[in-house]
């Protein structure tokens, strides 16, 4: 089925995985190839359907509950990190274990830690539930609050006057930036990091949509409903006035979306392959879209190291 209009379409730069969804596969792949399968992981390793897939077949087997784990396995936390009961728990049970937490959320998880130390409570801007928020909210027993909008700032109670703010690193910027004035307008003396929570890629994805959307008639968004930072990029390009749709593969494109609209955006979010990109492409091709562009954006260049046993020179010949 085509469009009875021709379509361009735009590609947003940058766009897809970033340096800690890179690393976090590959710390898995390597994994397996170095121990062989099964390889157990503790949480989806990234959010992205393709991914997981992938991986399973690959020889990784995807758990919650560390009872699931065999004595003597090789387990990989996933990205987004985990409770230090988790790790501990872990860590008592004597597997082999190779940590693929993200290092931005890593920051997150010693800022608080260093910070708790000096007695300070904190809040949390991240949305409920989220294995990252988890993992971050669980390097305390307590003295941590999670505010998840401006309302819930109001609520906080705090038992001292030492306070800290830290936030999901795959938030909305705005939306983080409007919760952390409420924080600071409620609590003048709070905290803050040194340098934002919320990483370069998530940033760099979002500031690329809000050039993109308006030059756009639709933008599709590839990504799992899982992703946060997905979902961020969808609403964002809603929230500027262009219709948006996030998908989990080519086959979920629809050519209604594209009646009447003669560009059409296209971005990932950063757990989600380039290979699904170049597959919406070709779908959206066979739609009627005769012209593909790349706009202009920032190149990221980041690159994170490999844990010992698996980044180091021993393991040049197996990669």
């Amino acid at each position: 089925m085509t469009t009875t209009n021709p379509v361009d379409v735009v590609l947003a730069e940058p766009r897809g995985f970033c340096a800690g969804v890179d690393r976090a596969i590959e710390i898995v792949e390597r994994a397996i190839r170095r121990f062989g399968a099964p390889i157990y992981v503790r949480h989806e390793i990234v959010h992205n359907t393709y991914v997981v897939a992938d991986l399973k077949a690959k020889g990784a087997v995807f758990i919650e509950d560390l009872a699931d784990v065999p004595p003597g396995a090789t387990l990989v936390f996933s990205a987004h990190g985990v409770s230090r009961a988790v790790r501990d728990d872990a860590e008592a049970r004597g597997f082999s274990i190779f940590d693929a937490t993200c290092p931005l959320v890593t920051k997150v998880h010693v800022e608080v830690a260093k910070l708790a130390k000096q007695g300070y409570e904190f809040i949390m801007i991240g949305h409920k539930g989220h294995p990252e928020v988890e993992g971050t909210m669980g390097q305390l027993d307590a003295g941590i609050h999670l505010v998840e909008d401006v309302e819930d700032v109001e609520h906080v109670q705090l038992s001292g006057d030492k306070l800290a703010v830290v936030t999901q690193t795959t938030l909305s910027v705005d939306d983080a930036a409007e919760i952390l004035a409420a924080v600071k307008r409620r609590f003048p003396h709070v905290k803050e990091p040194k340098q934002q929570d919320i990483c370069y890629a998530t940033q760099n994805r979002q500031d690329a949509v809000k050039v993109l959307a308006p030059q756009v008639d639709v933008l599709i968004v590839v990504g799992s409903l899982t992703s946060s930072n997905s979902n961020r990029l969808r609403e964002l390009a809603q929230r500027l006035g262009t219709p948006a749709h996030m998908i989990d593969s080519a086959d979920d494109l629809r050519p209604e979306w594209l009646e009447g609209r003669a560009r059409v955006g296209l971005t990932a979010g950063a757990s989600a392959p380039e290979l699904l990109v170049q597959q919406v492409i070709e779908r959206l091709r066979s739609f009627g879209a005769v012209a593909v562009r790349k706009m202009s954006g920032v190149e990221e260049t980041i690159r994170f190291p490999l844990p010992l046993g698996l980044g180091d020179k021993s393991m040049e010949g197996v990669a």
